[in-house]
């Protein structure tokens, strides 16, 4: 009872906070269109030479330390570095103490080349069998040349797990992009969800393309050697250049970023799921086949059945291109995934779906458009209380510079739109309620402009009817109805 006090002390608390903006498809609010504009640093790529890009010292030391979730349920991670000049050590040593490193996995190596490139030594190692909610220490490299580091272990699986995620896309690695990685890393959240385009290597040529993607390799490492981003491919991974002699489509990524796709029975590392704390989150490829009976169809097909929302309540897909998306930039692209998934979207009631490839931030009210192909029906959007909310992020900083122009007059689905960079955070109170912040970065300091309270789309309907005539003021004024 005194548990089911808390819940609700904190649910009222939550409603009292003043600059909410509700995602709700009673609202009724026209959407916004920020008028924001900030004199942002060059969109160009900081120079190598910079601190920022710092090979760490001592022979062959081991760089570009990365983590990500190494199984189906966080009790595992995949531990990757580089080793510049020869193989070297691919052991793992770790354990509970700083002090002491009681375990050690034995991890692989590969190295490729790309044009007249030839990336250094680059190891995969899998750490399972540990515990949730554990802080574990973990130690690469040998003698003077070795690197220590630590990560946290997610809590359990549980529907009231609490988590917070954050949410970046289209880095890049400009001065821009340098902003959002350190806004981000004090935010507090846990784990970053990526949704394609890193290192934009491939705006470079020849062998610049390999040295780009090792910078920025070591410009994430201040964060994703101590907690894991999950990752997603955009365009940019794709690097099909046949002027230079390659062909392999995202030869050089598959290469350096290893996921668990294995563990939720993908046959591709491009597209897989994980479940982590309170989330299911499913991983999908916008540049690979999805249509009906190929791989990726069939897998996510199944995937879909297999979600407990009586475990993990939070359904999260990402992808890289967004299905609505009201810029003129990449404008309709996401038309054809939109077609293959949406009704299953709708089905499975999926809470929310996070994208990238649009330089800019937008986020959805709920709707869907799964009637569209109906003669007897409109061809637009319509409130759709079962569909998720759809979440454009590609506003990480990359060199390409911002996506500035919205479509006019903002369509009827369009909750909220600003081209600015940024990141945002997703925090997971318990099976109903999640917090949502998207994170300007306004000339050097973190602002959060667009703030959401999300109800789960599976536990949260009977509360919702409950606090339907209640209702709080925003921040502007306006009206918010819960």
């Amino acid at each position: 009872m005194l548990e089911t006090s808390g819940v609700w002390a904190l649910l009222f608390q939550m409603l009292l906070i003043s600059i909410v903006f509700l995602s709700s498809v009673d609202n009724g609010s026209a959407g916004i269109t920020s008028t924001f504009i900030r004199s942002d640093w060059p969109s160009i790529d900081i120079p190598l030479d910079s601190e920022v890009f710092a090979v760490p010292k001592g022979y062959n030391a081991p760089q570009q330390v990365h983590i990500t979730q190494g199984d189906y349920d966080g009790k595992a991670v995949i531990i990757s570095w580089v080793t510049p000049k020869e193989t070297g050590s691919g052991n793992v040593q770790y354990g509970t103490s700083e002090e002491q490193y009681e375990f050690n996995a034995e991890g692989t190596v590969t190295n490729y080349t790309f044009y007249h490139y030839k990336s250094g030594y680059i190891h995969h190692c899998l750490v399972d069998g540990l515990e949730h909610n554990t802080t574990y220490y973990y130690k690469i490299g040998s003698g003077d040349s070795s690197r220590k580091f630590w990560f946290q272990t997610p809590p359990e699986i549980h529907p009231d797990a609490s988590y917070t995620f954050g949410i970046i896309g289209d880095l890049g690695q400009t001065y821009n992009s340098l902003s959002t990685v350190e806004h981000y890393m004090q935010s507090g959240a846990q784990a970053v969800l990526f949704v394609g385009d890193l290192s934009y290597a491939d705006d470079c040529e020849y062998n610049d393309v390999g040295i780009r993607w090792d910078s920025w390799g070591r410009f994430i490492e201040r964060s994703v050697a101590y907690q894991p981003w999950i990752w997603s491919v955009g365009n940019h991974e794709i690097e099909y250049m046949p002027e230079m002699g390659e062909v392999v489509p995202f030869k050089q990524y598959l290469h350096r970023y290893e996921t668990p796709y294995v563990a939720s029975k993908s046959s591709n590392p491009l597209w897989y799921a994980i479940r982590r704390a309170s989330a299911h989150i499913i991983i999908l490829s916008s540049y690979s086949a999805f249509v009906k009976y190929t791989p990726q169809w069939t897998w996510l097909k199944e995937e879909l059945t297999r979600v407990d929302r009586e475990k993990t309540p939070w359904l999260i897909v990402l992808m890289h291109v967004p299905i609505y998306n009201s810029n003129e930039a990449h404008f309709m692209e996401g038309e054809a995934m939109q077609a293959v998934f949406e009704s299953w979207f709708v089905h499975y009631k999926v809470d929310l779906i996070f994208a990238g490839h649009v330089h800019a931030y937008e986020r959805s009210y709920r709707i869907s458009n799964i009637f569209y192909n109906d003669s007897s029906c409109d061809p637009y959007p319509i409130p759709d209380k079962s569909a998720p909310v759809y979440i454009t992020v590609g506003d990480g900083g990359n060199k390409e510079g911002l996506a500035s122009s919205f479509t006019e007059p903002q369509p009827d689905y369009s909750a909220f739109r600003e081209a600015s960079y940024g990141h945002s955070t997703l925090e997971l109170k318990n099976r109903t309620h999640a917090f949502y912040h998207w994170n300007r970065n306004d000339d050097g300091e973190k602002v959060a402009t667009d703030t959401v309270v999300f109800h789960n789309q599976y536990w949260a309907s009977n509360l919702q009817m409950r606090l339907k005539k209640s209702h709080l003021r925003t921040a502007d004024g306006s009206i918010a109805y819960y």
